[in-house]
């Protein structure tokens, strides 16, 4: 019997793109909240995400006795990093942390959160889009971080930006999409790359929205604080891939009544009585 042909590699076959570069894989990992370094060091090797988001209020900006330790894990991972303007309330103090952190990390690409509610620390929908043409004017590659309102995401794209970041729950939830209906309906109308990022909390909701027909996902705290976050790395980077799989291949129809899988064509006469 001929050996069957090896399977391409599914991550190099199909790519993430955003703002014309390409990624292996569609998950983007968080940097905070682990147990230690050494962890957060063998999570991302067992992950091996597309990139690693990290906060400019994490960095020592005005500790020169010692190199900064976090940084210098950073690099020696060797992944790149997306900068967010996690903490900042108001565009100028959104413009000004990215404008630093473009510095700090040398990138232009930049996660944009502006917070509207400290208590769900639900995204700012009414200054977002002022916030976002701003650093588009000023040379940044923009991911923001929103919810999954349309009609905001679809300003978002009209001012430039190249791809989003709807959530699917409240950060820190781990509640899963709560809101399939505009998930899927934001997936339907609009074409830009999207990446669920925040409120996922199992593998097989990473699955789930990667089904139905999303980019890829952005995780931190489902995988931070697992039991074993380095194992819950590993699920959702196969979880991720199995779900952009089923979304390529075509899922069946739901279907109301039962159907028999098994053909009946030519059985005996008894056994279709």
């Amino acid at each position: 019997m001929t050996p069957l042909d090896p399977t391409p590699d599914p991550l190099l076959a199909d790519p993430l793109v955003l703002y014309g570069e390409t990624f292996a894989s569609r998950l983007l990992l968080g940097t905070s909240r682990y147990p230690s370094p050494s962890i957060l060091q063998a999570a991302v090797q067992r992950a091996r995400p597309a990139m690693l988001t990290a906060s400019l209020r994490r960095q020592n900006l005005g500790s020169t006795a010692t190199p900064n330790r976090f940084w210098q894990l950073l690099a020696d991972l060797a992944v790149p990093v997306l900068p967010n303007t996690a903490g900042c309330h108001s565009v100028a103090e959104l413009i000004t942390t990215a404008h630093m952190a473009r510095e700090v990390f040398a990138t232009d690409w930049i996660k944009l959160e502006l917070i509207g509610d400290d208590y769900t620390l639900q995204p700012d929908t009414l200054n977002m889009v002022a916030a976002a043409s701003q650093l588009i004017h000023d040379g940044f590659k923009v991911l923001p971080y929103c919810t999954d309102d349309l009609v905001l995401c679809q300003r978002l794209v009209d001012v430039g930006c190249q791809a989003l970041m709807p959530w699917a729950a409240p950060i820190g939830t781990g509640k899963g999409p709560i809101n399939p209906y505009a998930l899927k309906t934001l997936r339907a109308r609009l074409k830009v790359p999207m990446i669920v990022d925040a409120g996922l909390g199992l593998p097989s909701h990473a699955a789930q929205v990667m089904e139905w027909g999303f980019d890829g996902v952005l995780l931190n705290t489902a995988v931070a604080l697992a039991n074993d976050p380095v194992r819950m790395a590993g699920a959702f980077a196969a979880a991720t891939l199995a779900g952009r799989d089923a979304f390529l291949a075509g899922t069946m129809t739901e279907k109301d009544a039962a159907e028999p899988s098994t053909p009946v064509l030519g059985m005996p006469f008894w056994h279709q009585a």
